[in-house]
């Protein structure tokens, strides 16, 4: 009985119904969109570190392991690298921000092909001045081709050549190139060893930690494990507070929506109370019926995230990355269900204090 009046009073006034349950989606989709950003940016820069096909990762004292300092690190330091025993080849790179999440990085090509082994969609590999290299990512967010000029760091470059991605950056340049045109001659942003024997990875970062105190040393693996929103207590705060913005958004949505409900129904509680309905089945028809909007938000929610995800693969593929958080599924689900029964309260107890005589004249 209780159910048929919950789907009746749902079904009588759809538009209500469907603004609520847009309303709860939209909170889950700014929840879960938000988590898959933030786990699909880090995931894809850890990939992409793992391209590389480095086993060691350096960075100058005083900078953060994650971080994008620009280059701050002699480059006179990567043949002394190169020298030490166990180290098969070293190669140091520059980073410089080109605005947003954009970075344009430097590299000896030779050298890092050695590591990563690129493959070529279109074009070659930078061989002239100011050439430069984009993955496929890029090129398709950008519409670029093989040979084209763009501008960028304020300076003109050409495309080389478009290569397979998850390798460093969108964008690799000549490191002399880069230099050049940052005014950042000698100096890069960290340095990628490839040794003899992978499985020696550990026992060199320890005694390279000993012999460069205050160096930022990683083996690729741990570094990339770093690369976790647990370890980056900015955006983890970041994603807390765009958390709260959402419940509170689903709190008003749902609190104004049920004390409409409740006005609008004055007379039926009336007659359920004179009928000798108590307090807790009224609440118990407003609270259910609250959680089924906040489900039927859910499920509106997690489609929704699923267009975000394909919007930002084909509209911004190089920019931003989403990828599908599973677990965060029940925790958006409890958010909107908890602001939801939240929201209802104060509409629930003006319910409940109805006095039915005046509810069954209530027009």
């Amino acid at each position: 009985m209780v159910n048929k009046l919950i789907f009746a009073n749902l079904a009588h006034r759809p538009l209500r119904t469907l603004l609520s349950v847009l309303a709860i989606g939209v909170e889950v989709t700014m929840i879960l969109t938000l988590v898959g950003v933030s786990y699909g940016t880090l995931d894809s820069s850890a990939r992409r570190a793992r391209g590389i096909g480095a086993d060691v990762f350096v960075r100058p004292p005083g900078t953060s392991a994650i971080g994008l300092s620009s280059a701050p690190l002699p480059e006179k330091v990567v043949p002394i690298f190169a020298a030490r025993p166990g180290v098969a080849l070293a190669t140091g790179t520059m980073v410089q921000g080109i605005g947003g999440f954009d970075t344009i990085q430097g590299v000896d090509y030779p050298a890092i092909d050695k590591m990563a082994n690129f493959r070529f969609l279109a074009g070659g590999p930078p061989d002239q001045q100011d050439d430069i290299i984009v993955d496929e990512y890029y090129a398709r967010q950008k519409k670029l081709h093989s040979g084209d000029s763009i501008v960028l760091a304020n300076h003109t470059w050409r495309v080389a050549g478009i290569y397979d991605s998850d390798i460093l950056s969108h964008i690799l340049a000549r490191k002399q190139d880069l230099q050049r045109a940052t005014g950042s001659e000698g100096k890069i942003s960290a340095v990628y060893l490839k040794l003899d024997d992978p499985a020696a990875t550990n026992a060199f970062v320890a005694q390279l930690k000993r012999d460069l105190p205050g160096y930022q040393i990683y083996s690729v693996a741990d570094f990339t494990a770093q690369l976790s929103v647990n370890n980056i207590p900015m955006l983890k705060d970041f994603i807390y507070v765009v958390i709260g913005v959402a419940s509170i958004v689903g709190f008003i949505v749902v609190f104004m929506a049920m004390y409409t409900a409740v006005l609008e129904r004055t007379r039926e509680i009336g007659i359920l109370k004179a009928v000798g309905a108590g307090p807790a089945y009224v609440l118990n028809i407003l609270f259910r019926e609250t959680i089924l909007l906040a489900l039927l938000g859910t499920v509106v929610g997690i489609l929704l995230t699923y267009l975000t995800q394909w919007i930002m693969a084909h509209a911004v593929p190089a920019s931003l990355v989403e990828e599908m958080v599973y677990s965060w599924w029940p925790k958006a689900a409890l958010i909107a269900i908890v602001g939801a029964l939240v929201g209802t309260l104060i509409p629930a107890m003006k319910a409940v204090k109805q006095d039915a005589t005046e509810a069954l004249s209530y027009e």
